[in-house]
């Protein structure tokens, strides 16, 4: 208890110099705080995204490589008929859904609109719901949607028009205002690529779902079409097909993605090289692999930020020890006298870590209190991604009392170490 008090008393005797040496452990605790929660939010929105997007597919696209000063697909495309028959190779799979995009010149009249098309199968608005990006413009958060949300008038393609590649579209709602300039599009006609299609749907007029996204997302500028009609019938050349096939379950993703890739490779043609690896033309890549990516870069996020909130510490232990030297300094002839009396270079020891550890303690209960009160802020600066983990708070308030003992260790050891004939003579 004594020296508690008296460590209490040399800490209290200049309270600036106490307050302004407490300032930097009030900053870097209130920093590692607040890094650890937009880490930790970091983390957490990743996660939900990956749950939200579905963890039983596998993305199947074409693999690129540079050649020629571009990046060209590497071997075959991805065909119409690769998806068609990967169904039935494929057992674990429980859907193989595939998209095609190309550019296209649209023309209803004098009108002509040069744009990207889509060649889809049936089910995309449903594709839109389960997997949300987009949504119907000013639609309530409470509200809930589904696949007929998406359509303002109309229908969407149906399983025999997408097999039989009809010429059928529907018109993203920017579009139809483009072409028809508020008429009607229902049951009209209009030629894309110089071939004609009847208009059977037009779609609400949609937004991102993340405000951030909408300055660049054009939305409303869709054409949608039978993908078989796009492949077959519009491009002499068709495009790369991407395709999503579902497993049956989680369970099934390892085989379901081993019957992927012998499927292509058959259809294909693909050889092992000279070292037995497979030159595959395709990638396969699961909502797993995103994570990890994700979660990979999110961790490096929370490692730099932790970096940052780090030399706040170390800066406040430095000044922590400066004013540890320089009480040292003006308090030699003290020391002096309690050596004279009987204290133990230990209790020197014991006294001057007690007051770096009060600065410590004081710093650290103020940065944790700024910290956690500025969460919010930082928070809307990061998109809402922050979460403040219960153990981050003993973490942070650890680290601080450890960067004061640390930092406190040498000021305390050469007090103890001051001869006390020496000491009593200082002026």
């Amino acid at each position: 208890m004594t020296v508690l008090l008296s460590a209490w008393r040399g800490v209290t005797a200049n309270k600036l110099r106490a307050a302004l040496t407490a300032l930097g452990i009030v900053i870097g605790v209130a920093s590692v705080v607040t890094m650890l929660a937009l880490g930790n939010g970091a983390r957490a929105a990743v996660e939900g995204n990956f749950r939200a997007l579905g963890s039983d597919d596998i993305e199947i696209s074409p693999r690129y490589e540079f050649k020629n000063e571009k990046f060209a697909e590497a071997g075959k495309r991805l065909t119409y008929r690769d998806g068609l028959t990967l169904s039935d190779a494929a057992p674990d799979l429980l859907s193989v859904d595939m998209v095609v995009t190309g550019a296209a010149k649209v023309r209803r009249g004098r009108r002509t609109l040069d744009m990207t098309l889509t060649g889809t199968m049936a089910d995309a608005l449903t594709r839109f719901n389960t997997k949300p990006g987009v949504q119907p413009r000013n639609w309530p958060d409470d509200a809930p949607i589904d696949p007929a949300s998406y359509l303002a008038r109309g229908r969407f393609l149906t399983r025999a028009e997408v097999a039989d590649g009809a010429a059928v579209c529907v018109l993203g709602h920017r579009t139809a205002l483009q072409l028809f300039e508020g008429d009607d599009p229902l049951a009209q006609t209009v030629w894309v690529n110089r071939r004609k299609c009847l208009v059977i749907g037009v779609l609400a007029e949609l937004e991102t779902i993340d405000p951030a996204d909408r300055a660049r997302s054009r939305p409303n500028d869709a054409l949608f079409l039978p993908i078989g009609l796009v492949v077959d019938q519009l491009y002499e050349d068709a495009p790369s097909v991407l395709m999503t096939a579902r497993a049956r379950s989680e369970a099934h993703m390892a085989t379901a993605r081993a019957q992927i890739a012998a499927h292509l490779r058959e259809r294909h043609a693909i050889e092992r090289d000279s070292a037995g690896n497979w030159k595959d033309d395709f990638t396969l890549t699961t909502r797993s692999d995103v994570l990890g990516a994700r979660l990979a870069a999110a961790r490096t996020f929370s490692v730099l930020l932790a970096a940052m909130a780090a030399v706040s510490l170390i800066v406040g232990g430095i000044g922590i020890m400066n004013v540890m030297l320089v009480s040292v300094t003006e308090r030699t002839r003290e020391i002096g006298v309690r050596m004279a009396v009987g204290a133990r270079p230990r209790d020197i020891v014991m006294q001057f870590l007690a007051e770096a550890a009060r600065f410590s303690i004081a710093g650290g209960a103020a940065g944790l209190a700024l910290g956690v009160g500025v969460i919010p802020l930082a928070a809307d600066f990061n998109g809402g991604a922050a979460l403040l983990a219960p153990e981050s708070v003993p973490l942070a308030f650890g680290v601080a009392l450890l960067v004061g003992l640390i930092f406190g260790s040498y000021p305390a050891i050469r007090a103890a170490r001051l001869d006390p004939i020496e000491a009593l003579r200082y002026e």
